[in-house]
C-alpha cells in the first residue's frame, strides 16, 4: 500500500526522475496557454513517437492493424491517440481522457474602443473564476487570426522578454470605500475585466480616436491585420510568464491553466511510452470541459465516436455494434485535477476525505454536488481492479472527494463517457488555488499521475 507522503518514499534515482519530468512538464505548460497550443504541441510529440494522422490514412485506404499509432484532430484544439493492441478492440480499450481549456478571459469580436485617451479591448470570460484575481496582474495575448482568404495568424504577445504585457486596472484603495462593501463576486463586473492596451496617440493625424488609430497601426504593421480582422480571430488573455519552482524547496510546481494540463500532459507522457499493448491504448484531450463540454470540439461531440468508427472501417472488423462494443467494455480514467486540502481554509474541507499534497495520484468515485447530483459515480469492482493495478506498480494514490457535503462540488467529462456504457472513475492531481490565474500542484503528484496512468493503460483488462 503507498498511501503515504511519497517524499518520504522517493530514493536519490527516483527524485531525479521526479525532477526531470516536473521540468519537461513546466516547458510544455509554457508553450501550451491555449488549447490550440497544447494540440500543436501533443501532434508534434506524437508523429515523433510514429503516431501517423488518421485523415491520411483514411485517404490512402490504408489498412489498420495491432501495433499501429493512429492520431485524430478536431478544428485544432481537441486530438485522440490510440495505440492498436493485440487484443480485438470490441473487447474494450483502456482510456485517459483529460481537457486542455482553461478559465481564461476571451477578446470579443467587436473589442477595441478607446476611452479619455486610453485604449482597451472589450472581454467577456470564460469558464468560473473569480473576477477580483484577474486584475492588477501581468496579462498576454495568444490566440489566432484568420483573415477573409483564410490565411491564418499566430498571436503570442507578453511572453518573450522584449514584448509588452497588458492589465486590468483597479479602483485604488483610496476611493474604494463603497467598492470594498460589495460582495466578492461583484467586486469587479464582467463587463469590467476590459485589457488595457494603450495610451500613445497617432501623431500627426486627423482621426477623431488617436490612441485607438495608433493602436491600428501597430496591429498592421507588426501583426499584419486589420481591425475587422477581429471578427474572425480567437484571442485569449492569459496570465504572462513562465511556471516557476515553488517553495524554498522546490517541492511544487505554480503556473497557469493546470486545470487541466497536469493531468493532460502526464497523460500524454504516459500514452507515448506505451509501447505493444494488449488492449488498445486510447488518450482523448478535448476542449470545452470548463464550459460544459458542449460545442464541436467538447467531449459531448462526436468526434471521438466518429474518429473510432473510422478507426474500426480501417481494421476492416466489423460495424457500428463493434464501435458500441468497444465503447461499453472499455475502462476509462478521467484525468482530471482534484481540490488538494488546503489548511487556511480547511472549514471547507472533510480532512479525511480530501487529496493531500505529496499523497500522489487522486481518485475521485464520485463528484457533483449536494446529493452526488450529476456525478459519476464509479462501481466498486472497478476500484477494486485499479488498486490492484497502483499497488503492484507501486503507484502513491488515495482517494477524495471535492470538499464538505453540500459546500459546493464540481464535474468533469467522466459522466458523458459513462453514458456510453464503460467504467469511468475521476482520477488526477490535486491543486491549490484551482481556477486562479496562478495554481500549485505537488511536483511528487505529477509524478506518481505519471506513473499511474502508464501502469492503467499497460495492465488495466476487462471488467466482467
Amino acid at each position: 500500500m503507498y498511501r503515504k507522503n511519497m517524499w518520504e518514499v522517493y530514493d536519490e534515482k527516483q527524485l531525479g526522475q521526479v525532477e526531470r519530468l516536473a521540468e519537461q512538464y513546466k516547458k510544455d505548460l509554457d508553450l501550451g496557454k491555449t488549447e490550440r497550443e497544447c494540440v500543436d504541441i501533443i501532434e508534434k510529440k506524437a508523429i515523433d513517437k510514429g503516431y501517423k494522422n488518421l485523415e491520411d490514412l483514411i485517404k490512402g485506404k490504408y489498412t489498420v492493424k495491432a501495433g499501429d499509432k493512429v492520431y485524430a484532430k478536431c478544428m485544432g484544439k481537441t486530438i485522440v491517440l490510440f495505440n492498436i493492441g493485440r487484443e480485438p478492440i470490441e473487447d474494450g480499450m483502456n482510456i485517459l481522457g483529460a481537457h486542455l481549456d482553461s478559465p481564461r478571459i476571451d477578446v470579443k469580436q467587436n473589442p477595441l474602443y478607446e476611452n479619455t485617451g486610453l485604449a482597451y479591448l472589450d472581454t467577456h470570460y470564460y469558464g468560473g473564476i473569480k473576477k477580483y484575481q484577474w486584475v492588477t496582474i501581468p496579462l498576454a495575448i495568444h490566440g489566432v487570426v484568420v483573415k477573409k482568404d483564410g490565411s491564418k495568424i499566430d498571436i503570442v504577445i507578453g511572453e518573450d522578454d522584449n514584448d509588452p504585457v497588458f492589465v486590468i486596472t483597479d479602483l485604488l484603495i483610496h476611493l474604494a470605500q463603497n467598492q470594498m462593501q460589495k460582495k466578492a463576486n461583484v467586486v469587479i463586473e464582467g463587463e469590467g475585466l476590459d485589457l488595457l492596451l494603450g495610451s500613445r496617440g497617432l501623431k500627426d493625424s486627423e482621426e477623431k480616436e488617436l490612441v485607438k488609430s495608433n493602436i491600428l497601426k501597430i496591429i498592421k504593421d507588426k501583426y499584419g491585420f486589420e481591425e475587422e480582422d477581429f471578427l474572425s480571430a480567437e484571442l485569449e488573455i492569459v496570465p504572462a510568464g513562465k511556471a516557476r519552482d515553488c517553495g524554498l524547496d522546490r517541492s511544487m510546481v505554480i503556473g497557469y491553466g493546470q486545470d487541466d494540463r497536469v493531468c493532460a500532459f502526464t497523460s500524454l507522457y504516459a500514452m507515448l511510452e506505451v509501447e505493444n499493448p494488449a488492449r488498445t491504448s486510447c488518450c482523448i484531450l478535448v476542449d470545452k470541459e470548463e464550459i460544459g463540454s458542449t460545442g464541436a470540439t467538447g467531449m459531448q461531440s462526436r468526434f471521438f465516436e466518429d474518429s473510432l468508427m473510422e478507426l474500426v472501417n480501417l481494421m476492416d472488423i466489423g460495424d457500428s455494434m463493434t464501435v458500441r462494443r468497444a465503447m461499453r467494455n472499455s475502462t476509462m480514467l478521467s484525468s482530471d485535477v482534484s481540490a488538494a486540502y488546503d489548511p487556511l481554509y480547511s472549514n471547507v474541507y472533510e480532512k479525511q476525505n480530501s487529496a493531500h499534497f505529496g499523497m500522489g495520484l487522486v481518485f475521485n468515485k464520485y463528484t457533483g454536488a449536494r446529493g452526488k447530483s450529476g456525478s459519476n459515480d464509479a462501481n466498486a469492482e472497478y476500484i477494486a481492479a485499479l488498486r490492484s493495478i497502483m499497488d503492484d506498480n507501486e503507484v502513491g494514490y488515495h482517494t477524495a472527494e471535492l470538499g464538505r457535503v453540500d459546500q459546493g462540488g464540481g464535474g468533469t467529462i467522466a459522466y458523458i463517457l459513462a453514458g456510453q456504457g464503460m467504467n469511468v472513475i475521476d482520477s488526477g492531481v490535486a491543486v491549490l488555488s484551482m481556477h486562479a490565474p496562478m495554481e500549485v500542484t505537488s511536483k511528487a503528484d505529477i509524478y506518481e499521475a505519471y506513473k499511474g496512468y502508464k501502469a492503467f493503460l499497460n495492465d488495466m483488462k476487462k471488467i466482467d
